[in-house]
């Protein structure tokens, strides 16, 4: 059955791409033209299908990359052609105008969707840890538009009432015209002490928040240079922020931290650390590819029966063997008699996956435990397999001859520079805006070296502290001068974050 042209008018969220609603996601999926907005985080973008067209339209106050009746012109257009989804920040009906291209989309005969998003003037307060209504403090809630119609004369906003009438007012949109909105607020009789805060970018990692009275909170948004986008909240539910401010009080907030991991494994570290409350900026330095060739690989899953021991050094061997292994029509069956060895949880977790045991896992999770282990095991004459990366440390095969073992080295991946740098992270090293460089391996601190020297990071005027995985990658990012301020006791990625929340926390309590 032929697809039928229609058009989602999507709310995407307040910014933390946490908020996103699952009915958003699934229209992402669907959608064959993306038309998004400025305050639309562009992470979303993942879920579209890779042949989709994404237009970008701007609208940010004031400045707009297209007008909104450019916007409804082209809405109309492409929904005539294909599935569109119109991506909006916060909720598209609620000072969205997704009411106005409803509208338009209906007079065109055009199908249309409307999917709710998170308003901003609810989840943005609520991550500055003010809640707009409280049985001590507030019983009535206003959302007012900080920025009308240019070309209306006069405003449709009571401002009598609702300075009056209304307990807790938030107003969006209304930065720019922050001083008219408190002159309306203390003609029309609310007090000059009434707690006000501005909150920017609010439910993201550049969440910043300004706190004062109608008296102060002018000259104190100014004095902080809070722009837009920001939200306005007035009332005494305010006050509570002292207690409530959750947020802003993670360990890692207002950190930016470097993820030197290849793309395709940066996404769960990434996710640890801003658990924390950290700014994560993705600088792959390595990227994984299959071997060079698979003849010496095929040829050792081809003789498997012939090893009695296969290990497995890091997660990308794992993933490289097993795939390889099933390509070749084989299954796990072919490992029946064979010990296994990972270097660490993590390694053992992805061959546990394939429903395998292992028979040895180091307690300290580096190639000399492994050789440790394996020395109480009697490998003399013990043939074994290890499947890794073409470049890697040599002391594994060379302690294991040593022991008497037969060890076949093969080449499973490889790890070469990505292709492409971003230049706008390389612009943040730069310009000292990194608080810290994480480095997973010695192959990432030897690529990372090859865009900044230890030099650069000096000249960038700023302490940039580095934080490595283990011993090993923090020798290696010695030799080429760098400074290591962080090293776990254990060598996983969970170890490494809780290092650098402890790290950071002990900081803030010394400064």
């Amino acid at each position: 059955m032929a697809k039928k042209n229609k058009v989602f008018l999507v709310g995407a969220g307040p910014g933390d791409p946490g908020l996103i609603t699952v009915r958003a996601i699934e229209c992402l999926r669907q959608a064959e033209v993306v038309i998004y907005d400025y305050l639309a985080n562009e992470a979303f973008l993942k879920y579209v299908p890779p042949d989709a067209e994404i237009i970008y339209v701007g609208k940010k106050g004031g400045s707009h990359t297209k007008t909104q009746d450019e916007i409804n012109e082209l809405l109309v257009k492409k929904a005539k052609e294909k599935v569109v989804v119109r991506l909006k920040g916060g909720d598209p009906f609620i000072f969205g105008r997704g009411g106005e291209e409803a509208e338009v989309l209906e007079e065109a005969g055009i199908q249309f969707e409307i999917v709710p998003g998170v308003t901003s003037a609810i989840a943005v307060p609520a991550y500055a840890g003010i809640p707009l209504t409280h049985r001590d403090f507030a019983s009535s809630v206003a959302f007012i538009t900080g920025h009308e119609r240019a070309d209306r004369s006069g405003s449709r906003i009571a401002w009598e009432k609702l300075s009056s009438a209304v307990d807790t007012l938030v107003f969006l949109m209304g930065v720019k015209n922050l001083p008219s909105i408190v002159d309306n607020l203390l003609k029309h009789g609310r007090s000059e002490n009434t707690s006000v805060a501005v909150i920017q970018w609010g439910t993201t990692k550049s969440q910043r928040t300004a706190i004062g009275t109608l008296a102060t909170i002018t000259e104190e948004v100014e004095k902080q240079g809070i722009t837009a986008p920001a939200i306005i909240v007035v009332g005494d539910v305010v006050k509570l922020r002292k207690k409530l401010n959750w947020f802003e009080r993670k360990p890692l907030f207002g950190r930016t931290i470097l993820v030197t991991r290849a793309r395709e494994q940066a996404s769960e570290f990434v996710q640890m650390l801003e658990e924390h409350g950290a700014r994560c900026l993705v600088f792959p330095t390595i990227k994984v590819i299959p071997p060079s060739s698979w003849e010496e690989l095929d040829t050792a899953i081809r003789n498997l029966d012939t090893y009695q021991w296969l290990i497995f050094t890091s997660v990308n061997g794992v993933r490289f063997f097993f795939n390889r292994l099933f390509e070749l029509g084989r299954d796990v069956r072919d490992l029946k008699g064979i010990k296994l060895c990972a270097i660490g949880p993590k390694t053992a977790e992805k061959i546990s996956n394939y429903g395998l045991a292992l028979d040895f896992v180091p307690p300290e999770y580096r190639a000399e435990a492994i050789v440790e282990g394996l020395g109480k095991e009697n490998i003399s004459g013990k043939r074994i397999l290890l499947p890794r990366a073409a470049v890697a440390r040599e002391i594994l095969p060379q302690k294991l001859k040593e022991l008497g073992a037969i060890i076949d080295v093969v080449e499973a991946y490889r790890t070469v520079l990505p292709e492409e740098i971003d230049k706008d992270v390389k612009e943040a090293v730069n310009a000292g805006s990194v608080d810290c460089i994480t480095f997973t391996s010695s192959s990432t601190v030897r690529n990372f070296a090859k865009f900044f020297s230890s030099d650069d990071l000096r000249k960038s005027g700023s302490d940039i502290f580095i934080a490595c995985i283990g011993p090993i990658t923090a020798d290696t990012a010695r030799e080429l001068g760098f400074n290591v301020n962080i090293i776990p006791q254990e060598y996983t990625l969970d170890a490494l974050t809780e290092s650098i929340v402890k790290y950071f926390s002990r900081k803030a309590g010394d400064e």
